[in-house]
């Protein structure tokens, strides 16, 4: 998110967590303080193997709630953020994956499961969410990964005792960091109606 407008519009919906992407190479880069930054919703910081002076300079500027780190940064990167809500990404196409979050256990709050792709993330792809059942960790994860406005019935039969909330991007865009509100609220309406807790 970057639009001062659609930034207030997106957090009318209700949404609980918004991201701001501090990745150079990213269309979505935000690379000054919008006019408007959410009041509800908390800010989430998406970094790529950021130098940490970066990473808490940006937290500052931006007040930013939560970290999400989508690059190869060390568990001694983290640690060095603990005092910071955490949320480390792990790009998944196989149940070996999973094997990843185990050096982070302990370090991220939550985990980000996404599509392992060319891209840090924003690739508009899913994996195979059946994978997940092979995930056993006790830290919470949030599902990402090319959800779109059809998927919301199928995430109303999809349940895992540590999924803490869904990640919704690139399929909801009209052009990079800019969302289309009618969608989703569509989305939205339709995931609240249909959803039924684990």
């Amino acid at each position: 998110m970057r639009d001062a407008d659609n930034i207030r519009a997106v957090e009318a919906l209700g949404v609980d967590w918004m991201g701001f992407i501090f990745h150079p190479a990213s269309p979505r880069f935000v690379d000054s303080v919008p006019a408007y930054l959410p009041q509800k919703a908390k800010r989430v910081g998406v970094f790529v193997n950021a130098e940490l002076d970066y990473v808490r300079r940006m937290v500052d500027t931006f007040g930013l709630d939560i970290v999400q780190l989508h690059g190869s940064e060390s568990p001694a990167y983290l640690a060095a953020l603990s005092d910071m809500t955490i949320i480390k990404a792990i790009n998944i196409a196989t149940a070996a994956d999973f094997q990843k979050t185990e050096a982070y256990s302990g370090l991220a709050d939550y985990f980000l499961f996404d599509t392992k792709a060319k891209l840090a993330g924003g690739n508009g792809t899913q994996f195979d969410w059946d994978l997940l059942q092979d995930y056993s960790g006790q830290t919470p994860f949030l599902l990402s990964g090319g959800i779109g406005p059809d998927d919301a019935l199928r995430l109303r039969d999809f349940h895992h005792p540590q999924l803490a909330g869904i990640d919704l991007n690139s399929r909801f865009e009209l052009s990079p960091a800019l969302k289309d509100t009618d969608m989703l609220q569509q989305f939205i309406d339709k995931f609240k109606k249909a959803y039924r807790p684990y």
